[in-house]
């Protein structure tokens, strides 16, 4: 099993920035591929941002591309989310996951998640 834990979240201005970082801890050798979603209030959970661990190649959602970047320390095991020029839209809950298989966009390729972490874009 693959345990995922998100930190980093909380209040932030608009046209801030933040970073998430999520820890895995057990079985990481299996892993292919970390991401981030996240979910707002009566909406689906969506896709921000992947990495594959094998080349550094990353994937962001139109909505946060271009003031998103998505690293990765695989010796630590360990995935960030840097989001600049935050704004209200980005309110959510951010859930870190990660795949066995492939590098998706959808929800469903992911087999393991963290409980997520809330953040919140407000003045």
């Amino acid at each position: 099993q693959v345990q995922l834990v998100e930190s980093g979240g909380g209040l932030v201005q608009p046209g801030g920035s933040l970073r998430l970082s999520c820890a895995a801890s057990g079985r990481t050798f299996s892993t292919t591929t970390m991401a981030w979603f996240r979910q707002a209030p009566g909406k689906e959970r969506e896709f921000v941002g992947s990495i594959t661990w094998s080349d550094g190649t990353t994937d962001y959602a139109d909505a946060v591309k271009g003031r998103s970047t998505i690293s990765g320390d695989y010796a630590k095991n360990t995935v960030y989310l840097q989001m600049n020029s935050v704004k209200s839209e980005d309110t959510a809950t951010y859930y870190c996951a990660a795949s066995t298989r492939f590098n998706s966009r959808t929800r469903y390729a992911y087999e393991y998640w963290g409980q997520g972490i809330q953040v919140t874009v407000s003045s």
